[in-house]
């Protein structure tokens, strides 16, 4: 009978001998037929919340070598729809998040997650695009939206469903910073998860999933809401299916003038959307840009 490590690396065959295994897929599919039934049932669309999904060895790795605010360069998504930091770059990772990265790339995760979620053909995205590192600082949100429906670059990959593993030790609710899904009309908040070390949620990504968290942080200064965030794909060869940017909403506790601003800043960012795709270019280099622009300023 094998040890506890050797079962670990079976599970992972990439592993150096002796490195525990970063999932224990023997677990989990051992709970796929409960995990499917639940993520199909949920509301307002389907999803699941899990706890402990990896390695709690591999996690404390991560959430320590994740790099700070100043330690790595961050593209700067800040406009009135949202305020964070994100990173896609997979080989400006640290080493541990890297690992974990490919895993979840790798084909046994995404036939895993196509099992879960019920969805044939799932297409891991090396690119990372939109996804990888992110963090909030204190003063940051996430407006609720729908999100993208087609790859950027990738233009006939259908987006299907989203992971987000969080990694903060120790958050209190009271910071804010709490993942909502909202029902499709947009009328009420179903549920609220917060990002709390090692807990994972996935979800599907259509028209009506609408998620986010539109208030700002009030953690203090020196401690960030981070995540690592994956969105996996199908082949979509319909080319008269529409391609959406992301579609932010507001709050029915939203002023009018906030409502405004919101539809406002969307279609900026649609036209944006539209032009990254069509010349190409990235959003960091656009942060670079943007930030050159406000120091010369």
């Amino acid at each position: 009978m094998p040890t506890t490590g050797e079962a670990a690396v079976a599970d992972a065959p990439n592993l150096l001998p002796g490195t525990p295994a970063l999932f224990s897929y023997r677990q989990w599919e051992k709970l796929l037929p409960e995990l499917a039934m639940r993520y199909k049932a949920a509301v307002p669309y389907p999803h699941i919340h899990l706890v402990n999904l990896f390695n709690e060895d591999i996690i404390v790795k991560i959430a320590e070598e994740f790099p700070k605010p100043h330690e790595t360069e961050w593209t700067h998504y800040n406009h009135l729809n949202e305020k964070k930091l994100g990173n896609p770059k997979r080989d400006e990772f640290p080493r541990h998040i890297g690992e974990l990265v490919d895993e979840l790339n790798s084909s046994r995760f995404v036939e895993f997650l196509s099992r879960l979620t019920g969805i044939p053909g799932l297409l891991p995205d090396a690119m990372l695009e939109g996804g990888g590192m992110h963090q909030i600082t204190r003063g940051g949100f996430l407006n609720i939206h729908a999100d993208f429906s087609k790859h950027h670059y990738h233009h006939n990959w259908r987006r299907r469903c989203n992971l987000l593993i969080y990694l903060n030790k120790n958050w209190n609710p009271e910071w804010g910073g709490a993942l909502e899904l909202w029902d499709k009309t947009m009328t009420n908040c179903v549920e609220k998860i917060v990002p709390e070390y090692n807990h994972a949620v996935i979800f599907d990504t259509d028209a009506h999933s609408f998620h986010g968290h539109p208030d700002r942080l009030s953690c203090p200064p020196d401690v960030y809401r981070r995540s690592l965030a994956l969105y996996y794909y199908t082949e979509d060869n319909d080319h008269k299916s529409v391609s959406r940017s992301t579609d932010y909403r507001p709050r029915p506790c939203d002023s009018k003038l906030k409502s405004t601003l919101i539809w406002l800043d969307k279609q900026a960012l649609h036209l944006y959307s539209r032009a990254k795709v069509k010349f190409g270019f990235s959003d960091r280099l656009f942060s670079r840009v943007v930030r050159l622009l406000a120091r010369n300023k």
